[in-house]
């Protein structure tokens, strides 16, 4: 087996366990009041955290560039409550002509 493989299972074998290991702990119990705060408020955060990095990083570097101009237009199109789908292409048209005004 190489490297990658045992890394591989690794890392499924502990997916496996975490995943297995809130309904063994909680035994049906509901979760306290205190973690579902918590918890509501992970994916917000994670997707900012991920929208943050894909839009000024790259490699080790901080950058602004046309990515920055459609994040914005999306984040205000999104604002004013347009369908996702109108979100993504005005943001994705908005880089691409920054792209190729620049």
């Amino acid at each position: 087996m190489t490297h990658a493989w045992t890394v591989v299972t690794l890392v499924g074998a502990a997916t496996i366990a975490i995943k297995a290991a809130g309904p063994v702990l909680l035994g049906g119990r509901p979760l306290p009041q205190r973690l579902s705060g918590l918890i509501a408020l992970l994916a917000p955060a994670l997707l900012a955290a991920l929208v943050a990095i894909n839009t000024f990083g790259s490699g080790r570097h901080l950058v602004i560039d046309a990515r920055l101009a459609g994040v914005a237009v999306g984040a205000a199109a999104a604002w004013r409550r347009a369908p996702a789908l109108l979100v993504v292409v005005l943001a994705a048209a908005v880089t691409a002509g920054v792209r190729a005004l620049g």
